[in-house]
């Protein structure tokens, strides 16, 4: 399956966490920022990026507690690509969306100053 086609199931199969986090970044709502979601970087999709800031935003669910080491790395080659990841549990998203918000606007200025 090529990039794109893998890209747009992904957008198509999102979390209750995904659904959250995307009406908090849609339609510029953060500053301005404009996010995109299931953005092909390297070999990886990020979950959220804002590729003006160089922010990805990525979302954990309970598998990534024993995946440390994928997500370690995964990280790592997106930073050597040159962005900043953030990452948040499903249940921070789902559970208290203003801090998850207040970390990405904080993030995304201190990527514009």
């Amino acid at each position: 399956m090529d990039k794109i086609a893998n890209a747009r199931r992904l957008r198509q199969e999102k979390t209750d966490a995904e659904r959250k986090l995307w009406s908090i970044v849609r339609g510029r709502k953060l500053d301005g920022w404009k996010f995109r979601r299931q953005v092909p970087i390297d070999r990886y999709f990020a979950d959220f990026a804002c590729m003006e800031a160089r922010l990805v935003v990525e979302l954990d669910g309970g598998q990534h507690s024993e995946q440390v080491e994928y997500d370690e790395a995964r990280t790592k080659v997106l930073e050597t690509c040159g962005f900043t990841v953030l990452r948040f549990w499903n249940s921070q998203v789902l559970l208290e969306p203003d801090g998850v918000a207040w970390s990405i606007v904080h993030a995304l200025n201190s990527a514009r100053a």
